[in-house]
């Protein structure tokens, strides 16, 4: 695979729909000896193979595209999260601010229509990225939100992980804290299973968390088998598999089916993406058809592992700081990543 660095022009953020403060531009490649300039086959509809978004005053830590595929929102350092066109010349369209601290996660509604974030000022909040206005600050957390997530189907439930050691069940009918799972360590990732019906939680102990929301007293089932803390987790598509990020430089596959039995659930350990002394939530994200699975890491390169095959399929060089996320395109083979160099590279995968 070769990038492409399309060259766009600054501008300021569309006030189509709302006006953001900071400006936005595609700047040119950073470095003309990791970036092989050449004509490709196009496998989307990107308007380059690879295009460079630069906006954010601060380490850009998350990021999801819409379920359209028509938007992506990003989360940072700066407070601030930032809207971008997807298709076309990926202008930034609208800047929502309302945190008080550092964005550390992001995801959208399953339908398109509301955005959700978790940051270090210890709340997390409901938007609408239509008007950029907040909706709803939900407060309980006594520490920073490490992380959270929404369900994909079924009662409209959050659940969100803090520093205070806590996994919070939230029902966004009520918009309220319906529950509360304490833990003696740190939580730093959080996730749903396909049907709500269960919710995992990544630790500062090394552990992986599983409570049953059917018996929400009990005490959870534990994953056990990295040695460092798990900075991120995700379901994948079919529900069947959890992937964990660890500290431990592995990043490790589970066997989460009700059924499979405790014992041996790690089915594999990946190896390529690496954590350094920053300590960053490196996430973890499984393509849309599980196809794919990628990793954020501290070697400046995006990770991707081909999970047919179970190999590294791509070690992507562009960024000039650790990859934090990256998210996959819910239509077309195209990724996102957020990076502590402040950038966000989107382009297209290839054969």
């Amino acid at each position: 695979m070769s990038y492409e660095i399309a060259r766009i022009g600054g501008g300021e953020p569309d006030a189509k729909r709302f006006r953001g403060q900071s400006s936005t531009e595609l700047v040119p490649a950073l470095q003309e000896q990791l970036i092989h300039v050449q004509h490709v086959n196009r496998k989307s509809g990107l308007f380059g193979p690879t295009m460079l978004l630069s906006g954010h005053e601060g380490e850009v830590f998350c990021g999801e595209f819409s379920p359209d595929g028509r938007a992506l929102a990003t989360g940072s350092f700066d407070k601030s999260i930032n809207l971008w066109q997807v298709y076309g010349e990926c202008e930034n369209y609208g800047v929502m601010k309302g945190h008080g601290n550092a964005v550390l996660e992001i995801h959208w509604k399953h339908d398109g229509t509301q955005l959700y974030t978790c940051s270090a000022d210890k709340s997390v909040c409901v938007w609408d990225p239509d008007s950029g206005k907040r909706l709803k600050k939900l407060n309980g957390h006594t520490a920073i939100v490490n992380s959270m997530q929404t369900s994909r189907r079924g009662v409209p439930y959050l659940v969100s992980g803090g520093d205070d050691g806590t996994t919070k069940l939230w029902d966004l009918r009520v918009r309220r804290c319906v529950h509360t799972f304490e833990h003696q360590y740190q939580i730093l990732a959080v996730s749903f299973d396909d049907t709500a019906e269960r919710i995992f939680s990544g630790s500062l102990d090394n552990t992986v968390l599983i409570y049953d929301m059917r018996m929400r007293d009990a005490d959870p089932e534990v994953l056990e088998g990295h040695t460092d803390s798990i900075t991120g987790i995700d379901v994948s598509k079919d529900g069947n598999f959890l992937a964990s990020n660890g500290m431990d430089n592995t990043v490790r596959i589970w066997d989460v089916r009700p059924f499979a039995g405790a014992r041996n659930r790690c089915l594999r350990v990946l190896r390529g993406a690496t954590h350094n002394f920053e300590k960053n939530l490196l996430r973890v994200r499984w393509s849309q058809k599980d196809a794919m699975l990628a990793a954020g890491s501290a070697d400046q390169n995006v990770n991707i592992w081909d999970m047919r095959q179970l190999q590294l399929a791509y070690k992507l060089p562009g960024h000039t700081g650790s990859v934090n996320e990256i998210a996959f395109h819910p239509k077309e083979p195209i990724i996102a990543s957020m990076a502590s160099d402040r950038l966000i590279f989107m382009g297209e995968l290839g054969d």
